[in-house]
């Protein structure tokens, strides 16, 4: 019976240790953002050397300086709508079809919009008469 109480009485002992009320711990740390590096840049053009940048600057760097796709930002949609003024006011021949996707996608991911850029085109119901067309 002595060695029963013992027992019990150990038992009393671990388990009240055991269930006190531990001190809470220091949260643990979260974990570093992920930062992709950027890519490197094209020492002749300045383009991000990634995807089909090649591309890019064999088809825009012909007429004019890289510093003017540098200098953009934009969606797909509107480096698509830069082309197509390109096409119809600067005499920028048609791509096919492949080529155009590569080069827009590129751009579109190397140059997207952000905070600082500049305005949206405005409709050309708001824009003033251009006394230079017929």
């Amino acid at each position: 019976m002595r060695l029963a109480a013992a027992t019990i009485a150990a038992g009393a002992l671990l388990f009240a240790a055991c269930s006190r009320e531990q001190p809470p711990s220091a949260p643990a740390p979260e974990p570093a953002p992920v930062v992709e590096a950027e890519p490197e840049l094209d020492p002749l053009s300045g383009l991000k050397m990634t995807g089909d940048w090649q591309t890019v600057r064999a088809a825009c760097t012909a007429c004019h300086s890289a510093k003017l796709i540098t200098g953009q930002r934009g969606t797909a949609e509107q480096w698509l709508a830069m082309i197509r003024w390109m096409q119809k006011k600067q005499n920028l021949w048609q791509f096919d079809a492949i080529t155009e996707g590569k080069i827009i996608a590129y751009l579109a991911d190397n140059y997207p919009p952000s905070a600082a850029q500049r305005r949206m085109e405005l409709p050309s119901e708001l824009m003033p008469p251009n006394p230079y067309e017929p």
